[in-house]
């Protein structure tokens, strides 16, 4: 829905930033601002400003910023028309009307509500009586306590065929509502319809605002046809969209930061008692598109927790393939497996929170068990089977729809398979690479390699970059040939690879080398002067590292057109990095000093610094394929 500009205007007017963030942050007033500790980092020193007069918050730590609707999306997991209704009540508008249509299914829509939510509480009121004496002997034997009741809303379903139908009738509810909301049945012809729970544990399903919208039943009886049934869809109820717990997990799992995805209510439940308040459940079907978009809602990296049996793995791979698409920068699936034939219930009433965390601290990331799925799927023994292993992870990785994401999956996918079939083992012959070429060219187009690297790229990565602009050269002396003023000038901050630089340049200078014959101008003779200095162990470090092996134009072996174009990309990318950290530092230091000032120009303080955030996020974003 498109809610007009003056009225969000006259929300913001009405409800001030800072009363919303006090609610979850301690703030002092600093002259005309607020300032506290980030909600979104942990920190010592208060990097989080509030402006009311300008109605934003930013959050230096971490770059946040936004209005009042933005935090209360940011902490409470609310989507934008959720934010907009919640504070139009605090601020006492009423909303805007909407068109006939949309204002009919909603009034159709909360009279169903009514109905749902009457069920509810005759389900939980059934649950006391004596008909419902299995049930709770069951519940008990399962250590659901009757906290654990009341908080869940869980109920009782008596045998008898009518029970619900007769009691809602009874108070003027109509039989075609309760045929419409799922809770009757229709039989064909003329028959009498009846209630669709019967003889179950009612487990309430809510909407993302808490209201009861459908329901699931535990049968008692082991015969039954169903072990589990659920509400069908209805206009308040579409199985594929909805998560059970959504609603009473949305602020654990912000609090915490992450969110578990369990298989049925039960263990939901019994994650709760464990103090795993962070835990949902799809309605006993794979987990959709729209439901890991509901889950990502609330964390970045949900976990599923699987029974490690075939039936679980064949579930955690479902999800892996509908996920593929969706996935972007930040946000993925993680997988706990859990031991066969346990599900987290299990875990949790045998071993208790301890048992659970242990798993849930080895969960997989999506990309590992994706690999995993694929190595284990068919041998790969002859170039056959390997070409079609190779074959297999493309087409996975050809699912993803976000450039960086897929890039960066296919650069790993590749260092894995390289790895895995021993391309890097292969024969090199015998002269320690080619012969390099008096006059080298340079390559039209350079490596996309090294954008693609994780040492070439982000500002704050200064050890790994510099290291493998060292690497370069240590590898490849021979490119001081045409680039020795450039690696006598880059700035290093690392003092050990600053004194190694500078080490190498005297090595280069004392030969006096003018072509790539020059004698002793290769990394055998520039290591032997290295050990001979007493830099063996850095030396040995360079050698070793993966990258010296992972990137082909840092390889002994590689050709000095390709070495030449990695090492300026790199280089010239780690110069524009440092020169905007440099402004970004500035950057910040000019918007909190503007907003320290009375009538300070924080607006024009915060662009520049977002101009910069913005360079700075694109930079890191130049990575291609590798698959």
């Amino acid at each position: 829905m498109a809610f007009p500009s003056g009225f969000l205007d006259e929300i913001k007017n009405r409800v001030a930033v800072s009363d919303v963030v006090a609610r979850k942050v301690k703030l002092q007033r600093r002259g005309r601002e607020f300032v506290g500790l980030s909600p979104f980092k942990q920190e010592r020193t208060p990097s989080f400003t509030v402006n009311d007069d300008k109605q934003f918050y930013h959050c230096f730590s971490t770059g946040k910023h936004g209005s009042v609707f933005d935090f209360v999306m940011e902490t409470e997991g609310l989507s934008f028309p959720e934010a907009v209704e919640r504070l139009a009540s605090e601020a006492g508008l009423p909303m805007p009307e909407r068109d006939p249509r949309a204002a009919e299914r909603a009034q159709k829509q909360a009279g169903l509500v009514d109905v749902t939510e009457a069920a509810a509480k005759w389900f939980q009121a059934q649950l006391r009586t004596p008909a419902a004496d299995e049930a709770r002997a069951y519940l008990d034997r399962r250590g659901v306590t009757q906290e654990m009741i009341e908080g869940f809303g869980i109920g009782y379903a008596p045998r008898a065929r009518t029970a619900l139908l007769e009691h809602l009738t009874a108070r003027n509810v109509g039989v075609d509502k309760l045929i419409e909301a799922g809770m009757a049945i229709k039989p064909e012809g003329n028959k009498a319809p009846y209630d669709r729970f019967r003889d179950r544990i009612i487990f309430p399903i809510a909407d993302t605002r808490g209201r009861v919208i459908a329901f699931g039943g535990r049968a008692m009886q082991a015969d039954a046809p169903a072990k589990y049934l659920n509400s069908p869809d209805t206009p308040l109820f579409d199985k594929g969209r909805v998560l059970y717990n959504f609603s009473r997990a949305r602020q654990p799992a912000y609090d915490t930061g992450t969110l578990l995805v369990a298989e049925g209510y039960m263990d939901v439940v019994g994650l709760a008692h464990a103090g795993f308040n962070h835990a949902v459940a799809p309605m006993g079907t794979a987990l959709t598109e729209e439901q890991i978009q509901l889950a990502w809602r609330m964390a970045p990296e949900p976990i599923l927790c699987l029974d490690g049996d075939q039936a679980g793995l064949r579930a955690a791979y479902r999800a892996i393939d509908r996920a593929l698409p969706l996935l972007k920068p930040g946000y993925s699936l993680r997988f706990a497996i859990l031991p066969p034939g346990k599900d987290p219930d299990d875990v949790v009433r045998e071993g208790g929170a301890e048992a659970m965390q242990t798993i849930l601290d080895k969960a997989m990331s999506l990309l590992d068990l994706m690999w995993e799925r694929e190595i284990e799927a068919a041998p790969w023994d002859t170039p056959e089977r390997a070409a079609a292993l190779k074959k297999r992870l493309r087409e996975a990785v050809n699912q993803l729809r976000d450039g960086d994401v897929k890039g960066l999956y296919g650069q790993e996918i590749k260092k894995r398979l390289d790895k895995l079939l021993g391309s890097d083992k292969l024969p090199r012959g015998s002269g320690g690479g080619r012969q390099y070429r008096d006059q080298p060219r340079y390559k039209s187009q350079p490596t996309s390699e090294a954008r693609r690297s994780a040492l070439a790229t982000g500002a704050d990565d200064w050890l790994p970059r510099e290291a493998l602009i060292v690497l370069v050269v240590f590898n490849h002396p021979a490119v001081l040939l045409t680039q020795r003023d450039m690696f006598e000038t880059i700035t290093l901050k690392s003092a050990a690879l600053d004194a190694l630089r500078f080490e190498i340049i005297d090595y280069f200078d004392a030969l006096g080398a003018h072509d790539a014959a020059a004698a002793g101008l290769d990394n055998a003779g520039l290591t032997g002067h290295l050990n001979d200095r007493g830099k063996q162990n850095d030396s040995a470090r360079l050698a070793n590292m993966p990258e010296a092996r992972r990137l082909s134009f840092a390889r002994l072996d590689a050709d000095l057109e390709d070495v030449l174009a990695g090492w300026l990309e790199v280089t010239q990318l780690h110069h524009k990095l440092q020169t905007l950290a440099v402004e970004q530092q500035q950057a910040e230091a000019e918007l909190e000093n503007e907003l320290m000032r009375e009538e300070g120009n924080s607006q024009d303080a915060l662009d520049r610094l977002m101009a910069i955030k913005n360079e700075i996020a694109a930079l890191e974003r130049q990575k291609s394929s590798a698959v």
